[in-house]
């Protein structure tokens, strides 16, 4: 988690501005782990988020894996951005993991209230899919 982490600190600092940051974003939105059409149910939809935002989670060999789709391309971008660190790990990794990184790039700083309110949403139900999975499979 650690270098991917680091990888995209690295990423970010090859930007100047803000506005090419957000081009990144986008870019990024473009490489997002698409979720299954089946998926795209009120089901899976997070709540709190202005766009709609589909998360799916899949348990394999005790990691989580995630999916995940959006009606707003920045938002794609910014779910990736989670996905990217988070998905294929073990869910106490997922839980112990304090996404700093989010800081240390200047998102969170960067948002808009609505957009800030998402990412805590879409952060939000990460760790819930995290703490299901443990107590569902009494897992680290």
């Amino acid at each position: 988690m650690k270098e991917v982490e680091q990888n995209l600190m690295e990423e970010f600092e090859m930007f100047d501005d803000w506005m090419d940051k957000y081009n990144y974003i986008i870019e990024l939105g473009k490489e997002l782990p698409m979720i299954d059409e089946q998926y795209k149910t009120p089901e899976y939809l997070i709540e709190g988020c202005q766009s709609q935002v589909w998360l799916h989670a899949d348990y394999k060999e005790g990691k989580i894996f995630f999916t995940a789709d959006s009606d707003a391309i920045i938002t794609k971008g910014i779910v990736n951005l989670l996905l990217r660190v988070l998905s294929g790990h073990t869910p106490q990794e997922i839980l112990d993991n304090d996404l700093s990184y989010l800081n240390a790039i200047g998102l969170r700083e960067h948002l808009s209230p609505t957009r800030s309110n998402g990412l805590a949403s879409m952060i939000k139900q990460i760790k819930l899919y995290a703490v299901a999975f443990k107590e569902k499979y009494g897992t680290n």
